[in-house]
């Protein structure tokens, strides 16, 4: 979903599929082995989350590792305004996972709460929604779009949780007419938000975890129970958070692991095209 293709005009018979300049990738729910596809050539990650429980600092983690490894501009989009006790708080403990993050806060059922988002959604610009079923992604596209052309659920009253309302990606053209608008990738909500070869994104959300690991007396530092650890260091005189820091070594230790997978499968495939 998101490539963009040279078509001959006449015939319009495919050519060829133009150069990617990004791609979201994930191993497939259920088969490590197997890479899903998500979306190609966007420009800016839509992370969609709500105002209630379903809002989850770790779950967000892994969206923001996922843009920052293919260079992708990731925007948190905080939807259910409107129904919050307290907003802010959660803008604040969203903006507390980067520096330099955008957080919009947003009624999605208000077009006019939502223009904010419309500046990231210009000609020629591609953006994809991710986030769990029942965040609210199907009314944000309609508000965007200017129409309600796509099914809404309500979502569970005992758990927050949403019913899969978007069940396979789509592409939905903003703006038609002069000037033109961009495209917007809707995608199913994700149950599994597995990683693999996202090294760079990890250390790019973590950075400021990454930069006290270089102080650590071992360079192999595992930075759990080795003398002279700056990580743990940091913890006892409460410069780092521990939870942030045990998130960063599970998403560090998982991508380490699933990278080697996919390594040996490349190596597999290699072997089994030379011998036939």
């Amino acid at each position: 979903m998101g490539d963009w293709l040279l078509i001959e005009r006449g015939s319009l018979a495919i050519e060829r599929i133009l150069r990617r300049t990004s791609l979201f990738k994930r191993p497939a729910p259920g088969d490590d082995n197997r890479l899903q596809l998500i979306a190609a050539n966007v420009d800016t990650l839509f992370i969609v989350t709500s105002c209630d429980q379903d809002f989850n600092v770790a779950r967000l983690e892994r969206y923001l590792v996922l843009a920052h490894d293919v260079g992708v501009r990731p925007v948190v989009v905080l939807t259910k305004a409107d129904l919050a006790v307290d907003a802010a708080a959660y803008v604040a403990a969203a903006k507390a996972l980067h520096p330099a993050l955008y957080v919009e806060l947003v009624n999605g059922r208000d077009a006019k709460s939502v223009s904010a988002l419309a500046a990231f959604c210009g000609a020629g610009e591609t953006v994809a929604l991710v986030g769990s079923s029942g965040v609210g992604k199907s009314t944000l596209v309609n508000s965007l779009k200017g129409s309600d052309s796509i099914a809404t659920q309500a979502v569970r009253e005992s758990d927050g949780r949403g019913l899969h309302t978007t069940t396979v990606r789509e592409m939905h053209r903003l703006g038609v007419g002069p000037g033109g608008g961009g495209w917007l990738v809707d995608t199913p909500g994700m149950r599994e938000l597995k990683m693999s070869e996202v090294g760079a994104g990890v250390t790019e959300v973590f950075d400021d975890i990454v930069e006290i690991t270089l102080n650590c007396r071992f360079t192999n530092c595992s930075h759990v129970d080795e003398p002279g650890c700056a990580i743990r260091a940091g913890i006892a005189d409460r410069t780092l958070d521990p939870a942030r820091v045990v998130r960063w070594r599970k998403l560090r230790d998982e991508d380490v692991a699933s990278t080697a997978n996919a390594a040996v499968q490349r190596s597999r495939r290699a072997r089994s095209s030379k011998a036939k």
